[in-house]
């Protein structure tokens, strides 16, 4: 038998979970990556003698029974991830500058009602209310749960509250303003905004979060590595460093080859993208696609974008904490990150990242806070790589913002500071071909579904997409897309039934 062919176009966490898929399952794999090193937002990289993961992952559906956890061990990368997982009485710290108020959240279901409870004592019931829908609307999505489905993306299949505005979900059960606002505390993991975004999207991250949630050791590109190490055991070759730059798409409307920066061409049956829908569609002619498509995937609004602080610290002067803090200015502004007529910034996410061995304190520090793309565009010069003038002197004005705001929930922290690296929306846009510098993706609308939805199949015959622009974002979501994009070419369920046969094996042998 002919071994099928596939070149991915692009090797970020999409294109690399999509190409160990396919490449185990008996595919020949190509990857070609644009940068240096492949892994999309689980590159690392190095300053003042640290190595710092380019995003903030703390993820979840790695614990006991975690989906992702049974994708890793049907891979055979499972005993290789180096996680720490966070502390169960505090995962995640609050603080409302508004009022000067912490709130701690603890993990499982009841620890995070009786968290919440201990400030809002008359809503416990509401509560318990709350997170029974949450999980209950995570039970309905098959894809999430690992079941064989028949149609993974029919978002109209499921209860009337699926498609409700998050916000308006939250307070269908929650009288107190404040406590709906401390229930949406993780918007900025999501790109979340009052009246758009989907119960559902909410839903799969506070069920990922409250079941548990982990943390790489010594920085995320080791699962990056993990990955690459399925395709080329299986046969499979990755190309970092040389991006596709051209895409040959022929009147039959099938791509003939693409070509990269160095110029090589590559051919394969099948070809997957995992860049930015609109970054794909300028590497090849116009005509390509037709007209409506092109303009429907321009039209779709993308989440917002972040300013980054990478931080070293002086030694044995901060301690490490094994859990995340949001701080938020307003509780009223949960939902309007996205905001440019308010002072930026309406909110950041710290974290220490774990090193091994991790001692009682911290070598570093990330610091990440949404920031929409409109912010930097003055700084954008014909969409190229240069930056306009002040730009230098306008990412320390940013960075002090940060640092002075960080005093508020750490004073003294920034005599604990040995040196500061900063990306901007910029940043992200140039380093990850991300349109806007999107961090989440195309922004999910309940008003609007379908203009939401982006099928992983296209109108070119041989291309599919995976990636966090289609159906769900994340590291939870874009695994999941991958099985959706790789059963497009090995048959409906057939990677679901193997990675659940390949646990209960591991379950019976255990």
């Amino acid at each position: 038998m002919k071994q099928e062919s596939v070149v991915i176009i692009g090797a970020g966490l999409g294109g690399l979970f999509t190409g160990a898929i396919l490449a185990k399952e008996g595919y020949s794999v190509t990857l070609l990556e644009q940068n240096a090193t492949i892994g999309g937002g689980l590159q690392t990289f190095e300053r003042f003698g640290e190595v710092f993961d380019t995003g903030m992952h703390v993820i979840g559906g790695m614990r006991q029974g975690g989906n992702i956890r049974k994708i890793c061990n049907y891979l055979g990368i499972l005993d290789k991830v180096k996680l720490m997982d966070v502390d169960a009485t505090c995962t995640d710290r609050l603080y409302f500058a508004e009022d000067q108020t912490f709130y701690t959240i603890s993990q499982g279901r009841e620890g995070f009602v009786d968290s919440l409870a201990q400030q809002f004592p008359e809503e416990k019931t509401n509560l318990e209310r709350y997170v029974d829908a949450v999980f209950s609307l995570t039970e309905q999505i098959d894809l999430f749960n690992l079941r064989p489905s028949e149609d993974y993306l029919n978002l109209f299949a499921h209860s009337e509250a699926f498609l409700t505005s998050a916000d308006d979900f939250i307070a269908q059960f929650v009288d107190s303003p404040k406590l709906r606002s401390v229930l949406a505390y993780m918007n900025p993991l999501y790109g979340g905004k009052a009246h758009q975004t989907p119960a559902y999207i909410h839903a799969i991250i506070s069920t990922l979060y409250i079941t548990g949630a982990s943390r790489f050791i010594d920085g995320s590109s080791h699962f990056a590595d993990l990955l690459a190490n399925v395709i080329t055991s299986h046969g499979g070759a990755i190309y970092p460093g040389d991006g596709v730059k051209w895409i040959e798409v022929n009147s039959e409307r099938k791509i003939e080859y693409v070509r990269t920066i160095k110029g090589k061409q590559y051919k394969a049956d099948y070809y997957i993208s995992d860049i930015h829908p609109c970054t794909l569609l300028r590497l090849m002619d116009a005509k390509a696609f037709p007209k409506s498509y092109r303009e429907r995937l321009d039209s779709i609004p993308n989440t917002f974008s972040a300013f980054s602080l990478y931080i070293k610290l002086k030694e044995d002067s901060f301690p490490y904490l094994n859990y995340s803090e949001y701080y938020m200015t307003r509780y009223d502004d949960i939902w309007n990150f996205d905001n440019t007529d308010k002072p930026w910034p309406l909110g950041f996410l710290f974290m220490t990242p774990p090193v091994s061995p991790q001692g009682a304190y911290s070598r570093k520090a990330l610091v990440t806070a949404p920031m929409p793309f409109d912010i930097v565009r003055r700084f954008d010069v014909d969409g190229t790589r240069k930056r306009g003038e002040g730009y230098s002197q306008w990412k320390q004005e940013m960075a002090d913002r940060l640092l002075a705001l960080i005093e508020e929930i750490h004073p003294g922290f920034q005599q604990c500071i040995e040196a500061v690296n900063t990306a901007s929306p910029l940043t992200i846009r140039d380093y990850f071909g991300a349109k806007e510098g999107t961090i989440c993706g195309f922004s999910k609308d309940c008003r609007n579904m379908t203009l939401s939805q982006v099928p992983v199949v296209t109108k070119i015959k041989n291309l599919l997409l995976t990636g966090q622009n289609n159906n769900l974002h994340g590291f939870c979501g874009v695994p999941l897309t991958a099985i959706n994009t790789s059963e497009v070419l090995l048959g409906k369920n057939y990677v679901i039934n193997r990675i659940n046969a390949c646990n209960e094996h591991s379950s019976s042998i255990s």
